[in-house]
């Protein structure tokens, strides 16, 4: 009998570890992180720094706020003295868009894009005095966007034309930020000369890496401004642009349009896609997923009930995560709006209500509730174990 109570104990034991290893992997997707990085330096890579400013216009437009954005630049650019536009850069010959505006927040700027900071950047680890506003202060719910371009060859990507990031150095800190639940899944991005080579080495779960060129191939720029002098824009970021240009933070257009939209004919290079450490078909995962606010859905039939009387189904209001005012402020707001309706519910729509809550605490959206079973029943079957041991001797 002892034997048969320890077996059972055991069993659900491992039942719980299983379900807390499994739900440890299943966090839900809260927060978008975008970390942007212009690796050159210099009048005539004038183009980089462009093209890290227009996807910074483009994920800040599609919903990701400046406080998680991590941009770094050698900013040498708009106020160089070559510059025809004083304090302006930009990516196209019309000059309509300064991409250099009032609202650009460098966080990282000049001999301050080092490996060393990226690798800090990535893995987290600041000295003491480095402020919050410059740290990815992401967690296992976050998607993280990571952006690169530069000069780069064969598992490598020069930082400044001082220092390099080998790919051996870019997986072992993807390797950390996945073992120290700093991502649900990342995104990286790389428009460089052999871009593919730099994801050789990646080997953690939930990683999907594009690349602009393969080994070998070299990835060209755009188009020439004469005004300016130089190159403005690169052909793979150049159409990564057009593509989202033609998209608003409510489309729900897919990873996979996306990377079918890049055709070699006009890359001139072949973009490159890993996606074997990645779980979801690229199908289902729309591109705001990782460059654009996530959107929580809030079932509010009973405020409105009035309004849809003439229809069937529920009202739903979505509400930008991204937004500064907090979900708890939030949520008050949507209750005071519905407490007069509420109060003139019938009793069978009480009820209703009632079993609908009940539900919905039981399985809320929160993860702390679910943590907190996982930690108590732990907590309660180890003394069985034991007892149970001690009963089979």
């Amino acid at each position: 009998m002892g034997l048969s109570l320890s077996k059972l104990v055991m069993i659900i034991l491992l039942t719980f570890l299983s379900f807390s290893v499994a739900y440890s992997s299943t966090a839900m997707h809260t927060n978008n992180w975008a970390v942007l990085v212009c690796t050159s330096r210099f009048w005539f890579n004038y183009r980089h720094m462009a093209n890290t400013l227009s996807l910074y216009r483009t994920v800040k437009r599609l919903g990701i706020p400046d406080e998680r954005i991590i941009l770094m630049l050698a900013d040498d650019m708009a106020c160089n003295a070559r510059n025809k536009y004083p304090a302006q850069v930009f990516n196209n010959e019309n000059h309509r868009l300064n991409l250099y505006g009032d609202n650009v927040e460098v966080d990282y700027r000049g001999y301050e894009v080092t490996v060393e900071n990226f690798l800090r950047v990535l893995t987290g680890r600041h000295e003491t005095a480095v402020p919050r506003s410059k740290r990815l202060l992401s967690d296992e719910g976050s998607h993280i966007l990571l952006y690169m371009t530069g000069h780069g060859g064969d598992e490598f990507l020069k930082f400044q034309d001082s220092e390099e990031l080998q790919s051996h150095d870019l997986a072992d800190a993807v390797k950390q930020m996945k073992e120290k639940r700093r991502f649900k899944e990342l995104l990286i991005m790389v428009d460089t000369c052999q871009a593919s080579t730099l994801f050789s080495q990646l080997h953690s779960p939930g990683v999907l890496a594009i690349g602009s060129s393969m080994k070998g191939e070299n990835s060209y720029s755009h188009h020439l401004d004469s005004d300016i002098g130089v190159s403005v824009v690169d052909r793979f970021t150049f159409y990564t642009l057009a593509f989202f240009e033609r998209l608003n933070m409510y489309d729900n257009a897919s990873l996979s349009s996306l990377f079918k939209s890049f055709n070699p004919n006009l890359l001139m290079s072949t973009a490159y896609y890993r996606m074997d450490l990645y779980q979801r078909h690229l199908e289902e995962v729309p591109v705001t997923n990782f460059f654009g606010s996530v959107m929580k859905t809030i079932h509010t039939d009973s405020a409105y009930r009035s309004l849809s009387n003439k229809r069937n189904g529920t009202d739903k209001t979505r509400i930008s995560l991204e937004e500064s005012i907090s979900d708890n402020d939030r949520m008050i707001l949507i209750n005071s709006d519905a407490e007069d309706q509420y109060n003139n519910l019938t009793a069978e729509e009480h009820f209703q209500d009632g079993v609908r809550q009940i539900w919905t605490a039981i399985l809320g959206n929160t993860s702390e509730s679910i943590d907190t079973f996982v930690c108590y029943g732990l907590i309660l079957v180890l003394p069985l174990l034991i007892f149970s041991t001690w009963l089979s001797k």
